[in-house]
């Protein structure tokens, strides 16, 4: 299956036949109604304190599992309202790692200030209800998850996923730096976009992968330097190893910390809503801390680091999760860098090393660095920027995780 469908695929899409598609849509809310779809309204939380009152997906029945997802970053002031607001419609491109027979949505309006209408939506054509109804209203700082559709999804493709939003009202709840092309269309035509717009997950209804992986990390997890539209991601190239065993959903944000909040809510507050609610959620890699080594403030502390990557681990063990970690990779040349905040990368990674963070270790510094200057990226693998790696690099390491340490049945760590 091709790993990138043009935009003349979109049209052929949106050509389809949605009368046939309606009927299927509602036989397969009727098939699957037992399986935990969540009402239309949620409660809103707030959205720096999404650890406490998360408004997540519906848990999984053990046939539902998560295919993507893309943690909610920030709210912007929506750019394409154009002459008609009626006619504004979203295509979130998205790409697939395990396929199914049904699909659900996770739709976000997290940041947003007032609710949010969507009046259309399906999945590759194929109408989404919620609770039965065409049109769904998400309370300001709210998400929601859509009824069951009957719909074919493929493995290792690309699925699209409309939405119709008849209101300006925003801000608009978006993931940005996809490395994915997307599209808006209003009044005045239809433009590209790198942005996903309000869509946070899809899940699909499979009976034979064993669960999903959540990965959650910052830029180099979200594939910052990664060429677009070629799904080079390193949780990617992970999917494709795991050949429909395991589905992969990619929680990365970047310039996302653990301890702070700054590009998207602080790692540690939004794990459970981006990570632990996952549909059919088994094992967790967990890829962070290098932007709280570098970014401003910075943390000087290496043992506040490695105690929150910690109580990341107990709280996933605390739901019978498995959790793998990454060391944190060079970075010298990049504008950031100075001796001492490389003494606190160095020292965050002989912790993690040392054992009693993770259930198992993925050594992304010693696979990336340049092993005549460790304190910089191999330059095969560096994108330029000194910081974050090329397709080359994110091959790498997706190559390198071990798929035994991934199997969620191994026992965790007894000294957790």
């Amino acid at each position: 299956m091709p790993r990138r469908q043009g935009y003349a695929l979109l049209i052929a899409l949106v050509a389809g036949t949605a009368a046939l598609a309606a009927g299927v849509a509602f036989a397969g809310s009727l098939l699957f109604s037992g399986s935990g779809t969540r009402s239309q309204q949620v409660a809103a939380p707030d959205p720096r304190s999404v650890a406490r009152t998360p408004a997540a997906p519906a848990h999984s029945t053990g046939l539902w599992l998560g295919t993507w997802a893309a943690a909610p970053t920030t709210g912007v002031i929506d750019t394409y309202n154009g002459g008609d607001l009626t006619r504004r419609t979203i295509r979130n491109v998205v790409h697939t790692s395990i396929g199914g027979d049904a699909a659900r949505i996770t739709l976000s309006n997290l940041f947003g200030t007032h609710p949010l209408v969507v009046d259309h939506a399906t999945v590759n054509t194929r109408p989404v209800t919620f609770r039965g109804a065409a049109a769904v209203t998400v309370a300001a700082g709210a998400q929601i998850v859509s009824d069951p559709v009957l719909v074919p999804v493929a493995a290792d493709a690309d699925l699209v996923v409309t939405l119709r939003t008849p209101t300006a009202e925003g801000p608009v709840t978006i993931h940005p730096g996809t490395h994915q092309t997307s599209y808006v269309e209003d009044g005045r035509g239809t433009r590209r976009t790198t942005d996903w717009r309000y869509l946070t997950a899809v899940d699909v209804h499979n009976e034979t992968a064993t669960g999903t992986i959540a990965v959650i990390g910052d830029s180099l997890t979200a594939g910052t330097g990664s060429t677009l539209d070629a799904n080079s991601r390193w949780p990617d190239v992970l999917a494709d190893r795991l050949s429909g065993r395991y589905g992969v959903v990619n929680a990365g944000i970047a310039g996302n910390r653990i301890l702070r909040d700054g590009r998207g809510v602080r790692a540690s507050a939004r794990f459970d809503r981006d990570v632990l609610d996952v549909a059919g959620v088994k094992t967790v890699v967990v890829a962070l801390g290098i932007n709280d080594v570098q970014q401003f403030p910075q943390e000087t502390d290496p043992q506040r680091i490695a105690d929150a990557l910690r109580s990341m681990t107990q709280r996933a063990h605390a739901r019978g999760l498995r959790v793998v970690g990454a060391t944190l990779m060079p970075y010298e040349g990049f504008r950031t860098w100075t001796p001492a905040r490389n003494a606190v990368r160095e020292q965050v990674n002989e912790l993690i090393r040392a054992g009693g963070i993770f259930d198992s270790v993925i050594d992304f510094d010693k696979a990336a660095r340049d092993p005549y200057r460790p304190s910089r990226l191999l330059p095969a693998y560096d994108c330029g920027d000194h910081l974050h790696l090329n397709d080359t690099g994110y091959q790498r390491l997706g190559s390198l995780v071990d798929l035994a340490a991934l199997q969620h049945d191994r026992p965790v760590s007894d000294q957790l």
